[in-house]
């Protein structure tokens, strides 16, 4: 095929440059609707046709009456039914223009035209507004609902599909490593549940960022707003928009809001992904351990030449894609709250990123999901790691040996352990019998093992999911 040819095509998820769009197309199709230009313009129109019912609301602007019922059906249903051939039809005035607001506030007075009613108020549709008091309400709209309906929700059933794994884990002894060594034992369970914990305080603190929005004119002032209403209330009746939307009013700005909320929102963003990285590359350590066995999917290979293979490519998968969210979610919190005096265009160029920085969050979100239904937990190969480490108890019995008063504890179980291969149950109960011990204490040393010794991680474990599952 020549190239023109190529490019004539209608584009599809082959032709795609981004992944987001090829590669994965189907399973972000919702956040398509939200941050796409599609989805832009449609907020763009949203915030104009309120802001116009705000106007005919409002006692101060008399030359907006109050709209009929059938004129509110008319402007809801230009909403409802905004398609991808209106979105055209706005970018192509823009292609006149240069100006996509104001190809948004030409779309629609070319739309209520044939309403004798709406077109007698024509005038008023972006009045005294800036392209910002737009921009900044649409794209708070658009986090707003991207919160609600898509990070949210999937962060959620990453917490519920951990929280499964945590409870039939709960009491599962498994050795602990720091430093990639082995360490005093903890419980599957446990661990699970101390990044459920982690989560939940990241899904808090993103669910509870304050999305501002504004509504006062070129420089923040309502200078053309007092100009043409000077009795108005005009602080008023923007916080009453502003609310009326769902978002929190900021009264003062430039003739921009200062989008300190969007870098809130994308650094608790970036915890929360960091925390699920940290995740993924665990469960993929672990399934080098062999603690985990992976359920292969029928048809899929592994490797192109080694037939065995089943590979953690979900939690790769996710790995890789947090790590493109986050340099995106990066820039964009150090970016947006920098503008040279009172605006510079460079915010709108760097906010049109924000839907792939979400895209590649959920697809790490679905991803660590997948991967983790996929598991199936070797409790043979756990137990055989503990079997192999006995030498995590010299931690007890230093420990015990200090309470007794016995000399140099710890330097004396260094000596019998400390990079030492083969320690074993008889060399640690050798060393315990000829201690100067009360005999109940050398007997309940001898008699412990690296799988009892857990200290209290299945109590701990268990009380977290119980106040979890009661905060549901």
């Amino acid at each position: 095929m020549p190239h023109s040819d190529r490019h004539s095509q209608h584009s599809s998820p082959l032709t795609a440059l981004s992944p987001l769009d090829g590669r994965y197309a189907r399973t972000l199709a919702p956040l398509r609707d939200l941050f796409s230009e599609y989805g832009l313009i449609r907020h763009r129109l949203l915030v104009e046709i309120r802001w116009l019912e705000q106007l005919s609301c409002s006692e101060a602007v008399p030359e907006v009456t109050q709209l009929s019922e059938a004129a509110h059906a008319y402007l809801d249903r230009l909403l409802t039914g905004f398609s991808e051939p209106d979105a055209e039809k706005v970018k192509t005035i823009e292609a006149r223009t240069n100006h996509d607001v104001k190809a948004v506030e030409y779309f629609l007075k070319e739309a209520i035209a044939t309403e004798p009613e709406l077109e007698a108020v024509s005038e008023f549709v972006h009045f005294a507004c800036t392209s910002e008091d737009i921009n900044n309400l649409a794209y708070a709209l658009m986090l707003k609902t991207a919160r609600e309906d898509l990070l949210i929700p999937r962060t959620d059933q990453l917490i519920d599909t951990l929280s499964d794994l945590a409870e039939t884990t709960l009491d599962l002894p498994m050795l602990a490593r720091t430093h990639g060594q082995p360490a005093s034992p903890t419980t599957l369970g446990k661990e699970i549940a101390n990044v459920i914990s982690r989560l939940q305080r990241a899904r808090l603190s993103l669910a509870e960022v304050t999305l501002f929005g504004k509504m006062n004119g070129a420089v923040g002032n309502f200078n053309a707003h007092l100009a043409a209403y000077p009795e108005a209330d005009w602080p008023e009746i923007s916080s009453s928009f502003v609310k009326n939307l769902g978002i929190v009013n900021q009264p003062m700005t430039t003739q921009i809001e200062p989008h300190d909320c969007i870098a809130e929102f994308c650094h608790a963003l970036i915890r929360l992904n960091l925390i699920v990285l940290d995740l993924d590359r665990d469960l993929w350590l672990y399934i080098a351990l062999g603690y985990f066995k992976q359920h292969p999917t029928e048809g899929e290979v592994g490797s192109s030449t080694m037939p065995h293979k089943v590979n953690p490519i979900d939690f790769e998968n996710a790995e890789g894609n947090i790590g493109l969210a986050n340099a995106l979610l990066a820039h964009l919190a150090e970016k947006l709250p920098v503008s040279r005096w009172q605006r510079d265009l460079s915010d709108s160029t760097a906010l049109r990123n924000l839907g792939s920085a979400l895209g590649h969050t959920i697809l790490a979100l679905e991803s660590t999901c997948r991967g983790l239904l996929k598991l199936t937990v070797d409790t043979d190969r756990l137990a055989e790691d503990l079997d192999d480490a006995w030498e995590v108890l010299a931690e007890a019995v230093q420990t015990v040996m200090r309470r007794h008063g016995l000399p140099q504890p710890y330097e004396q179980l260094k000596a019998l352990t400390r990079g030492q291969a083969g320690i074993t149950a008889e060399t640690l109960h050798g060393f315990i019998e000829n201690l100067a011990l009360p005999d109940d204490v050398r007997h309940r040393l001898c008699n412990l093992t690296p799988t009892g010794y857990t200290g209290l991680a299945v109590l701990l474990a268990e009380q977290f999911l119980k106040d979890h599952h009661r905060e549901q």
